[in-house]
């Protein structure tokens, strides 16, 4: 059976282990040009050494006003690269395989004088108006998926992630509530997304994995629900994905009829049913600190592989010591071997 520190492997992916740190975003105030510092070399790099299987950088973005801050990551220049590479490959040096969520912010961006996005519809009544892309615009915002995606292979990341949750670009394209457009892209609701699939894919290496991080119920009013991310599962699949990230919301301010639980494991069940109906590999995430709970959500084949965000933000070993919880075989630093009883 299956466990949080079996090995898991997908085309080219060779985990040695199904931890994995999520993107969080660090809004780190040094990062004015979308470059990675000092501060994202050691917060990426100790979660290596603590344990973590899969490492996936931040949200980072595709020009610079799609960050959803000004303190956001990007992979819009070539600039972008070289320190993005150096923790590549430090984490590698401590067993951790790297992956990149690459997004763009849409009417979320905060800092853009005017943000973009599918329609001109608000995120809420604080927020800006977004301007109403052209298609001529959106087939641009593709070709700029595509080139970042460039640069995170020759970056050496072993995996991809596209953001296509928590009401971001992608997101607000195929989510009814925020794309009414009358063109090609709001007439099919998922061609935006299928085209950055498809031109993510063609700048990958064949057996490297495209994941893809999906919100499967909007906890909204008017909506959609599991049924519908389902269907534009299936889509996004056809067109290349490879394993889907689960998580949930983010697209408008949440009815009090909608609100989600906050109980542990809430978004478990969205992760199972998008595994079981498309027959791909899935990450589960949302308050799945407890080690014991992570375990079971692998051994009950509910997740291929469990996120930990808060909890790695806290405790950068939580890798390390999840194993000695479990009992089970992790590598530990030899310098570190001492503070684990038994080893």
């Amino acid at each position: 059976m299956n466990h949080l520190f079996s090995s898991f492997k997908h085309k080219g992916l060779d985990l040695k282990n199904r931890v994995v740190m999520p993107p969080m975003c660090q809004y780190s105030v040094t990062a004015k040009d979308g470059i990675a510092t000092e501060w994202h070399y050691q917060h990426y790099v100790s979660r290596a050494v603590g344990g973590a299987g899969l490492i996936i950088i931040e949200m980072t973005d595709i020009e610079p006003d799609g960050r959803i801050s000004d303190y956001d990551l990007g992979l819009w220049s070539d600039d972008q690269i070289p320190p993005l590479a150096r923790i590549v490959d430090a984490c590698h040096l401590y067993g951790a395989k790297v992956g990149i969520q690459i997004a763009h912010s849409g009417r979320k961006a905060q800092d853009a004088a005017i943000p973009v996005a599918p329609s001109a519809v608000p995120f809420d009544e604080n927020s800006k108006t977004p301007r109403e892309m052209t298609t001529d615009e959106v087939k641009q915002m593709v070709e700029k998926f595509r080139m970042a995606v460039r640069r995170a292979v020759k970056a050496g990341f072993d995996t991809i992630e596209l953001h296509g949750a928590h009401g971001y670009l992608i997101h607000q394209f195929h989510s009814p509530l925020t794309n009414r457009r009358t063109d090609e892209y709001g007439n099919e609701l998922t061609k935006f997304g299928i085209e950055t699939i498809q031109a993510a894919k063609s700048e990958m290496p064949d057996d490297m994995p495209l994941i893809m991080r999906i919100s499967a119920i909007e906890y909204v009013e008017g909506g959609y629900g599991m049924k519908e991310s389902v269907a534009f599962s299936k889509q996004y699949q056809l067109a290349g994905v490879d394993m889907f990230h689960i998580s949930a919301g983010g697209e408008g301010p949440i009815a009090a009829w909608g609100r989600p639980g906050t109980h542990a494991a809430y978004q478990v069940p969205l992760a199972r049913e998008i595994k079981h109906a498309l027959n791909v590999p899935v990450i589960a995430v949302g308050r799945l600190d407890d080690p014991g709970l992570a375990n079971a959500v692998i051994g009950n084949e509910d997740a291929d592989l469990v996120a930990v965000g808060r909890g790695m933000l806290r405790n950068p070993y939580w890798g390390l010591e999840a194993a000695a919880v479990l009992k089970k075989e992790t590598a530990i630093p030899k310098q570190y071997v001492s503070g684990f009883p038994g080893k």
